[in-house]
């Protein structure tokens, strides 16, 4: 590999990993906010989202110009085709995160429902899977990657539990629908995190293993 492009691979590793690690307390901060019903901090998850979007555009234009200013061959070309979706997956759980600290501000402006909606298993295995992933690119650990598609089917099934709650109370609290809804969009938006989690442990065994690991069954 040429000096200059294992310099500017080393330094889009760098980018990404930072970008990683920013959403990554992002996603901390909306599960704090919403275990606390702390609306400030709900805000500056929100707010730390414009620096999320800048980033991933940065990212996005740094491996537009690698590709082509040295045209990458081989396991360069697949580490940069894979930043840019790995790059494209966080940016969508910075917005999934702000979609949890947006419904932080709403229910923190309603009455408080009777009915408790507990989101910490849930919560804890999404940011693990979260962390992992983040973790297996670091690492090229192409075990944890493969466990963080094991992980996924479980965060699924918890979605569902909640969306089975929600329907059932619904008739018993139809003014309170609302508030319900947003309730279990908060587990909606965490499905999604760990789905974008999901992807990244994918990319990360594409780039090991050169193999697609897209639409396969767990």
């Amino acid at each position: 590999m040429p000096p200059r492009l294992q310099i500017e691979i080393d330094n889009l590793k760098k980018q990404v990993l930072s970008l990683g690690a920013m959403v990554e307390e992002q996603v901390n901060l909306a599960i704090k906010a919403l275990e606390t019903k702390d609306l400030d901090i709900a805000e500056n998850v929100i707010k730390v989202d414009k620096r999320v979007d800048e980033i991933e555009v940065e990212v996005e234009e740094e491996c537009l110009k690698i590709l082509a200013l040295h045209q990458p061959v081989a396991v360069d070309l697949r580490f940069i085709t894979a930043v840019i979706k790995i790059n494209n997956d966080l940016e969508r759980i910075g917005d999934e995160a702000v979609n949890i600290a947006e419904r932080v501000m709403y229910l923190g402006t309603r009455p408080p429902l009777d009915i408790s909606f507990d989101y910490k298993e849930m919560s804890e295995k999404t940011i693990n899977m979260l962390k992992d992933s983040l973790d297996a690119l670091v690492s090229l650990d192409i075990d944890l990657a493969y466990r963080v598609r094991l992980k996924d089917d479980e965060v699924d099934e918890l979605d569902r539990g909640f969306f089975e709650k929600v329907k059932i109370v619904i008739p018993d609290n139809p003014e309170r629908v609302g508030s319900l809804i947003h309730l279990f969009s908060v587990s909606h938006h965490l499905e999604r995190i760990a789905d974008h989690a999901t992807n990244i442990a994918e990319e990360v065994i594409y780039l090991i293993e050169g193999i697609i690991q897209r639409h396969k069954k767990q």
